[in-house]
């Protein structure tokens, strides 16, 4: 595409040079070309930064660095528009404020996207590569209106959980923990508040369990608390409770203080101490 702006510059040169193209035109022409030709460069520049020099320089780095080429190209380009149409000062300032009015009453999200940009860029409340989740009033979840299970999730999640993989002019990507892209406008990214986790992050993890109530819970509890405990990733006693009771069982809750990021894998060896525990018991009592 670069190389079509360059032959179709070059012939426009020509003709002009020819008479084919009215001189009083042929600035127009020349304008065109130069602001098509520079936003191809800047994008493929920002992309061959974005690229190839991330190995070098960090994701991070040459995220943030692909992000200020494609605005300084832009705004180079814009500026060189206005100069080769031989814009004056006074006229481009008239002529911005009332496309500036118009323009801004007509694309305003875009607008405050591309200045959340800047502000993300200037403030970095996260980087490529961290895990965050996000959390927002205008992308709200509907809470569940069904009676709660024990076993079921029948909690607002409070976020969107991901891992940063590009910051641009407009959006903000992330991929969640299904493998799904999402792209955020800057705009939502800079009112939303944003949890970064890390490497030594610590949560607490809740895991519901039915049990028969042929095991006395007396007995249980402690073996719980005992064999939880012994996880390498529980950093300290659990707590372990009766929530619910039924004709036939009651519904034990483990609250584990646990070193990771994600719950699922934590909750899953969880899960199987309090099956091996329980089976234990119930071959104890019989």
């Amino acid at each position: 595409m670069i190389i079509s702006v360059i032959v179709v510059g070059v012939l426009v040169y020509f003709m002009g040079k020819l008479g084919i193209i009215p001189n009083i035109y042929s600035g127009y022409y020349y304008a065109v070309i130069w602001l098509a030709g520079v936003v191809l460069i800047t994008y493929f520049l920002s992309k061959f930064i974005q690229g190839r020099m991330a190995g070098f320089i960090g994701e991070s780095n040459a995220s943030t660095l692909s992000f200020v080429v494609r605005l300084v190209g832009y705004v180079l380009g814009i500026a060189g528009f206005l100069f080769i149409l031989r814009v004056g000062l006074g006229a481009a300032l008239a002529a911005g404020g009332f496309a500036g009015l118009v323009v801004g009453l007509a694309s305003q999200d875009v607008l405050s996207n591309i200045f959340g940009g800047i502000m993300l860029l200037i403030s970095r409340p996260y980087e490529i590569g961290d895990r965050i989740t996000l959390s927002t009033w205008q992308y709200g979840l509907i809470a569940p209106t069904y009676p709660p299970k024990f076993w079921s999730t029948d909690f607002l999640i409070p976020g969107y959980t991901g891992v940063i993989v590009d910051i641009s002019l407009l959006y903000t990507t992330l991929i969640n923990d299904d493998n799904v892209p999402i792209k955020v406008p800057n705009s939502i990214m800079v009112q939303a508040a944003i949890f970064v986790h890390s490497s030594q992050e610590v949560r607490k993890v809740r895991t519901k369990y039915e049990v028969s109530k042929e095991i006395d819970p007396d007995i249980l509890i402690p073996k719980l608390v005992e064999e939880v405990r012994s996880l390498e990733f529980v950093i300290e006693e659990p707590s372990v409770k009766i929530l619910d009771t039924s004709q036939n069982t009651y519904v034990v809750a483990v609250d584990a203080m646990c070193r990771t990021n994600h719950e699922e894998p934590v909750r899953s060896e969880i899960i199987k101490v309090l099956m091996k525990s329980v089976k234990q018991l119930q071959l104890k009592s019989k």
